[in-house]
């Protein structure tokens, strides 16, 4: 690629680089573009004890970086980016994550992104468990970790692309010295500039395609704040990757308990959800069976076209071989398609290479906007990491945008001419490309749900109300892409999420809707317990949850709690164990979890939020809004106010019915409520009580003074 660019050096940092012990560097790196000033900061037993790695290390940095005034443009506002003490390991599968944490453009208060791609190990074994980023510039800046040289530089910048495809295979070539493997490039796109729901592209260099491929840090904006920053990019530049970069504590048990998964997951797989082959295609269908594929904005779970969308279709279509995003990882899910040509946009005609689109794609920018053709959401996939857009607040936000349309809310005097039904391929398309350029209703779409609901009640004169009903977004944050109507659990699995509705943290519908792992009430609340601790787990160590519970032993539907995996929870804990040093069970796990978790509901609290009222989700999440989602599951509906709620329904129209139903789901959604925070060891208003904190060893005495302030003592 011939392209006329600059880069000069405008701060260079020399530092020695220490020896990983038992998976730590025990240090981080502190970057204030600002002054611009960096410097390294030590990571002591305390706070490896307390906040383990990752995410946990993130939250640490970011708290004490942040103000509870603090807005997500101002220069105190970090990006933290950290792997864990098992991320980087080539041994086990799925170890090579990074987390991103920052104040979200979004929510406004801590959101944080659990990523692929090479970057959170390089980092490590530059010699850094994380890396802070604050401050802002009025020039364009790339950062660079060589953890071969032993230096940190910034750079100033002119005449880079602003498109991130070009920009990473640019950045790879210009730092890799012939070796391109030895590079991973984080980078933003036009979109992140103009929308407040920009994306992260992390690399990794596909040695068989030969070109730098992605994996996104997607939700909550983190982009936007990247853009607004004014970096470019951040590379980190490492040598080769070795089984023993990671110096884990006992190798050789870490090599034992690294096969015997590995080798479960190469025989299992193509039995069971074939990761390594469909990648999470599979879910269109299973989720389009059991009613909870989400379809024109969440109204309806299923449709007849969804199969056109489904994993047999992109079969044929992804490009075969290998596609691990991290060295060793036998899951191998990160598939794409391969001389791809747009119909739309500035790669019109041209043939590329489109990393995905997986399954949240394929729902939110597909049944969810009532589109059903396969290249579409390709497109649409491709130009959200060319841009550097989240998938998923995207297609949520458009697909709110469309029913705001059908419903009259907003017309084509309001769209620009735009018709902005279901199932129009092209709107959708314009949407995005008016979302990169900041212009249109692509500018407003690009504000998200939240701010849009606004806009169009001040402007357009909508009506607030409906739209705070079929606005799917909690916390300020766009739902991903599953039906939780039907799904106390997973109502919950959203509601409840410190950071908003995203499914890694209690992804619970399919144990709920399709397994019926937990029938009871009891169940499903302690299910929102363990499953967000050990969710959390994950972000702590570098790790991907795949190999967890998408690929599960032949014996495991007869143990006792087959929704845990306990085996592979085990695992787990053998290979924590492994690696650090200290002896670890499943109990232990939780309890790790336990501190840093309960601490970001705290760090919430901090910035406005984190108390009950901010719990609450749209009711569109939680039973039928209008008539006609009634009418599509009347039978269903129809029969739990007479069978469970005791209901003579007979001469009753739709919407009394409908009106009735409403009152008795609200009122079981905050009995959960009650329920979990009690599970959790929270008030009644959802703040961790002086006795957990505690217990868990987050009574910093700012912990302390914050909960004081709100009648904790």
């Amino acid at each position: 690629m011939i392209m006329e660019y600059k880069m000069d050096t405008i701060k260079t940092f020399y530092y020695d680089r220490p020896i990983i012990e038992k998976g730590y560097a025990n240090q981080t790196l502190s970057i204030d573009i600002s002054v611009p000033d960096i410097s390294v900061k030590p990571v002591d037993e305390k706070m490896k004890d307390v906040f383990i790695g990752g995410k946990g290390f993130d939250l640490w940095l970011l708290w004490h970086s942040v103000k509870s005034t603090t807005h997500w443009t101002d220069p105190d506002n970090a990006i933290c980016i950290a792997s864990g003490p098992m991320g980087g390991t080539p041994l086990y599968p799925g170890s090579g994550k990074s987390i991103v944490t920052t104040i979200s453009p979004l929510t406004g208060s801590v959101i944080d992104s659990n990523v692929g791609g090479y970057f959170g190990p390089y980092l490590k074994f530059s010699g850094f468990d994380a890396l802070e980023v604050k401050g802002k510039t009025e020039k364009d800046i790339v950062i660079l970790i060589d953890g071969v040289d032993e230096k940190v530089e910034i750079l100033e910048t002119s005449g880079l692309p602003d498109d991130s495809y070009d920009l990473s295979a640019i950045l790879t070539e210009h730092f890799a010295q012939g070796k391109p493997r030895h590079i991973s490039v984080v980078s933003t796109g036009p979109g992140a500039k103009n929308t407040r729901m920009g994306c992260l592209n992390f690399t990794w260099y596909d040695l068989k395609r030969k070109r730098a491929r992605y994996k996104q840090a997607g939700r909550g904006g983190i982009g936007s704040v990247f853009a607004d920053k004014r970096i470019k990019a951040i590379v980190a530049r490492w040598d080769t990757v070795k089984a023993d970069t990671n110096n884990p504590a006992n190798g050789n048990a870490l090599k034992a308990v690294g096969r015997k998964h590995a080798k479960e997951i190469v025989k299992l797989d193509p039995k069971q959800n074939e990761m390594a082959t469909i990648g999470t295609t599979h879910l269109v269908t299973i989720m389009n069976d059991f009613d909870l594929l989400p379809t024109h904005n969440f109204q309806y779970g299923k449709h007849p076209e969804a199969v056109n969308i489904g994993q047999e279709v992109y079969r044929p279509i992804f490009d075969a071989g290998y596609d691990g995003c991290w060295m060793g990882c036998t899951v191998a899910c990160s598939h794409g398609v391969k001389d791809f040509v747009p119909l739309t946009g500035p790669y019109k005609g041209t043939k590329v290479f489109v990393d995905g689109p997986e399954y949240e794609t394929i729902a939110g920018c597909g049944s969810n906007l009532g589109i059903f053709d396969p290249h579409t959401i390709i497109e649409m996939n491709f130009y959200c990491d060319a841009y550097g857009l989240d998938t998923i607040s995207v297609g949520t936000s458009i697909a709110f945008a469309m029913e705001c349309f059908e419903m009259g809310l907003i017309d084509e005097t309001h769209t620009r001419g735009i018709n902005l039904s279901f199932g129009n391929r092209l709107a959708a398309l314009e949407m995005v490309h008016q979302m990169a350029e900041g212009d249109g209703f692509g500018l407003i779409v690009g504000q998200g749900v939240r701010q849009m609901k606004s806009i169009l009640a001040r402007d357009y004169k909508a009506d607030p109300h409906i739209m705070q009903d079929i606005g799917m977004e909690a916390k300020g944050l766009e739902f991903s892409e599953y039906m939780t109507k039907e799904s106390l659990a997973q109502q919950g699995g959203y509601g409840l999420a410190l950071k908003g509705p995203q499914h890694d943290e209690a992804w619970l519908i399919f144990l709920d809707m399709v397994h019926n792992f937990m029938p009871t009430f009891e169940q499903k609340a302690e299910a929102l317990h363990w499953f967000p601790m050990f969710r959390t787990w994950f972000g702590l160590c570098g790790l991907c949850k795949l190999p967890w519970n998408d690929i599960v032993p032949e014996d495991n539907k007869d143990t006792p709690e087959p929704a845990k995996v306990m085996k592979h929870v085990e695992w787990y804990a053998e290979y924590y164990t492994a690696v650090t040093g200290k002896k670890t069970t499943p109990d232990e796990i939780i309890r790790m979890s336990e501190g840093v978790y309960n601490f970001q509901r705290i760090f919430n609290l901090k910035m406005g939020f984190g108390q009950r009222d901010h719990d609450d989700i749209p009711y569109r999440a939680v039973g039928p809004v209008k008539p006609v989602e009634y009418e599509s599951r009347r039978e269903r509906y129809d029969k739990e106010l007479v069978e469970k709620h005791h209901v003579d329904i007979t001469g009753m129209d739709t919407e009394e019915k409908n009106r009735l139903l409403r009152k008795f789901r609200e009122a079981l959604y905050e009995e959960l409520k009650d329920a979990v925070y009690k599970r959790r060891g929270w008030t009644a208003n959802g703040i961790p009580t002086l006795e957990t904190v505690r217990r868990l060893g987050i009574d910093f005495p700012d912990v302390l003074e914050l909960l004081k302030a709100h009648g904790i003592e």
